[in-house]
């Protein structure tokens, strides 16, 4: 693999070279760059940036960008060089558009034979749909995990672009080309990474689907044990007009959410799994919740076995204490702060590499470091460029 590395992280001395877009590749260019890879992003100059504010852009953290015109025969030529001492690609346009440039599967592993070359789309490769447009919302719509969301009566609840792009999506990126790496240490032959959001998505529906096959789960939301059928799974909202999340599943737990709810000892409470009683169980809870604030609450039952905790929002995530003490943010160059890298190692922790990479910020030192020896006659002709 390439000798270069952004740091000491378990995939210290992989190159990743990224083809930039937006959304699902991007970040999962990003994950594997907090691990200590080396990505190197691939920009294209004068080009509208996607994000409102390319500083402040967390996706970009730990690369480096080169901006190169693909539409220049000289600027390809660069792109497929870099190839050429890269282990892994990653592209998210849709299918046929790197083909056109010049820099689909076939062009790369002819200069690379071991290349991986990770792909990812919504709809995927092949298929009716593969050309078709689409955002986070369709996809996760077709799999029926979009169906499943929501309260009984009521319509489907979106669930943010986070199912979608970066589970189903970006996750599935990055497994696919770690494995795809193992493999080919040993195979020595690289091989084209198909990551679709809709076969992702599906996949992490794989639990669900075995309790609709087992009878234990009805196709209907909001009326099953985990998307608030259950009283005992689901938020409250509190006397400061904030919201605890309770999901107290085991037996156990359930006694001591009631407990601690101060309801255990009121007459002819409902048992836990009295399902007709539910309604009048779920009043119950919704009453007592109403007695006091989220951070009362939030005193009341954490640390504890209760399962209840308070509903932060993003901004106060970042200042909670159990968030500071165990680093799940760490500050940015600016201070702000973000998400830390994750999973943990321990002998071989990630970290975030640098700070948001503009484009074209790092061209000329990058092609220096892979032995370009005609960088100035490059930067010179247009076919990249020094920002």
């Amino acid at each position: 693999m390439g000798e270069a590395s952004s740091g000491a992280g378990p995939l210290s001395g992989v190159r990743v070279i990224e083809l930039a877009g937006i959304g699902p590749a991007p970040f999962a260019a990003m994950l594997l760059a907090d691990l200590g890879a080396e990505v190197i992003r691939v920009d294209r100059p004068g080009g509208r940036p996607a994000f409102p504010d390319p500083a402040k852009d967390l996706t970009n953290r730990g690369k480096r960008s080169v901006a190169v015109d693909l539409k220049d025969d000289r600027g390809r030529d660069v792109v497929l060089r870099m190839v050429e001492r890269a282990d892994a690609l990653i592209e998210g346009f849709r299918p046929g558009v790197t083909e056109r440039l010049g820099l689909g599967p076939d062009d790369c592993l002819a200069r690379n034979p071991a290349l991986v070359y990770g792909r990812m789309t919504g709809w995927g490769q092949q298929g009716p749909l593969a050309q078709s447009a689409g955002h986070d919302i369709g996809y996760i719509a077709v799999t029926g995990a979009l169906h499943a969301i929501g309260r009984a009566g009521g319509p489907p609840q979106v669930p943010m672009n986070l199912l979608g792009d970066f589970a189903g999506g970006s996750m599935y990126l990055v497994v696919g080309v770690l494995a795809a790496l193992l493999e080919a240490k040993s195979s020595g032959r690289g091989q084209v990474v198909d990551a679709a959001i809709v076969d992702g998505t599906s996949h992490l529906s794989t639990f669900i689907h075995a309790f609709l096959a087992a009878g234990a789960w009805q196709d209907r939301r909001g009326v099953n044990m985990l998307d608030t059928g259950a009283p005992w799974y689901d938020v409250y909202e509190t006397a400061d007009g904030r919201h605890m999340a309770v999901g107290a599943i085991e037996p156990q737990f359930y006694a001591e959410f009631v407990r601690l709810l101060g309801i255990a000892d009121e007459p002819d409470l409902p048992a836990q799994y009295e399902a007709g009683r539910w309604p009048e169980l779920r009043e119950r809870f919704a009453t007592a919740f109403k007695a006091r604030t989220r951070d009362e609450w939030a005193e009341i039952f954490l640390p504890g076995d209760g399962c209840v905790a308070p509903v932060l929002s993003l901004r106060e995530a970042t200042e909670h204490p159990y968030n500071t003490e165990r680093g799940v943010f760490v500050p940015g160059a600016d201070g702000t702060p973000q998400p830390a890298p994750a999973p943990r190692f321990s002998r071989t922790p990630g970290a975030i590499g640098g700070p948001p990479a503009t484009s074209g910020a790092h061209t000329r030192e990058v092609l220096t470091e892979l032995g370009f020896t005609d960088v100035d006659e490059l930067l010179g002709s247009g076919a990249v460029v020094q920002n």
